[in-house]
């Protein structure tokens, strides 16, 4: 290991030949959270290798390695020793000096093998937990997972303080191990790309004529996993009921993610008048084209970590109707910067969005209140280097721990 501060710019954490892993269940989460973090990493000097469970990364990083790794979200114990003891292995042959890892599953198995393999900076970032919504056995083993984690990280760090505040009431870190980031968020957003003054007004006129949505209408937005635990089945209940009145004719829903669901799941009627107004356009890896001609995010998840969608659509002047839970409560200032709605309240949810899509100046204020708190707090170029600094400390008391142990 090498000193860990760049003697040319002493204020700048520098990471010099630090081998660094980077563990998530799926490649989907790094191309989505992670992409401009571990790049930035790379430019401090370190050496970090990327292990998820799909072949490749849709957007490579350069100066990284990757390695594909079976990592199943659900339980299945025959996969998961099989993944354990193919990242111990890799751990071991590579000689990490840290691990860090996000989504549950990934850091379950990497602060296992990472102990077991001697690795000597373990990291997880809590980034939401699942068993929120889970019962019985299921819910009990993710919860104890979560538990595992805390105890065997060398340092842990929740991406909201509401968040942190929940782990430690649940005891399952305890509070002098668990920190958050900043002013949360787990790697920031970039403000040079989520920019609306990136889009002119043909390119979003050209965007909205592609769906057919005429423009003088509003865009109601949802960016994610198209899954129940996300809301969206609240969502498109609320957006019917919008629709019914006659006020409303002008609106449109576009579910930006992958759709998990049917439409008969989702209670859309094929060739219904619902259904030419609800635009499911899958996954995309430039979700800020359709945030340039959506007017409001509709977040009305069960369960969240920070809710990087919100600040990615707030620096581009969006507000965001959410559920008053914890991590969008810390992404969302009620009445400030945007909505907070009861979870799982289609009435309460109808009235946020026909109040908001109604009172235009209202919108653009709480847009431009959330894109100023997004420019002042919650740069990706901030955020990443307070990461980067955390590796630094965490290194350097690594260091004087091995100089006082020989």
């Amino acid at each position: 290991m090498t000193d860990t501060q760049n003697k040319e710019a002493p204020n700048q954490p520098y990471l010099g030949n630090v081998k660094i892993a980077r563990v998530s269940t799926v490649a989907f989460f790094i191309d989505t959270q992670l992409h401009s973090q571990i790049s930035m990493t790379i430019q401090s000097g370190a050496k970090v290798s990327i292990i998820a469970s799909d072949p490749a990364l849709n957007r490579p990083i350069e100066g990284s390695d990757y390695f594909s790794i079976d990592i199943r979200r659900e339980i299945s114990p025959f996969a998961d020793l099989l993944a354990l003891i193919k990242l111990w292995k890799l751990f071991r042959e590579q000689k990490f000096d840290i691990v860090h890892s996000t989504t549950p599953k990934a850091g379950l198995l990497s602060v296992l093998a990472g102990k077991f393999a001697g690795v000597p900076i373990r990291i997880h970032s809590y980034t939401g937990q699942p068993w929120v919504t889970l019962n019985g056995i299921k819910r009990t083993l993710a919860k104890l997972g979560d538990r595992v984690i805390g105890f065997l990280t060398t340092a842990c760090y929740a991406d909201s303080e509401s968040q942190k505040a929940f782990l430690v009431s649940e005891k399952l870190v305890s509070a002098d191990k668990l920190s958050v980031i900043g002013k949360g968020s787990l790697a920031g957003v970039d403000i040079k790309r989520f920019n609306q003054g990136r889009f002119s007004k043909s390119e979003r006129d050209s965007i909205k004529e592609s769906f057919g949505i005429s423009q003088d209408s509003t865009v109601l937005l949802f960016v994610g996993r198209i899954v129940k635990d996300k809301g969206v089945l609240e969502l498109i209940e609320a957006f019917k009921n919008l629709i019914a009145r006659s006020s409303n004719t002008n609106l449109y829903l576009l579910m930006v993610g992958p759709k998990e669901l049917l439409n008969d799941e989702l209670g859309i009627e094929e060739n219904s008048d619902i259904s030419q107004k609800i635009i499911f356009t899958g996954y995309t890896d430039f979700p800020e084209q359709y945030m340039a001609v959506s007017d409001v995010l509709c977040i009305p998840s069960y369960r969240e970590g920070f809710g990087t969608v919100v600040i990615e659509a707030a620096a581009m002047g969006i507000t965001t109707i959410g559920s008053n839970i914890y991590g969008l409560s810390d992404a969302i200032v009620d009445g400030e910067t945007g909505v907070l709605v009861k979870p799982k309240n289609v009435q309460d949810l109808t009235q946020a969005i026909d109040k908001i899509v109604r009172e235009t100046d209202l919108r653009k204020q709480l847009g431009n209140n959330a894109q100023a708190r997004v420019l002042n707090n919650f740069s990706n170029e901030v955020i990443n280097r307070l990461v980067i600094e955390e590796y630094s400390v965490l290194l350097s008391r690594l260091e004087k721990v091995n100089d006082y142990g020989g």
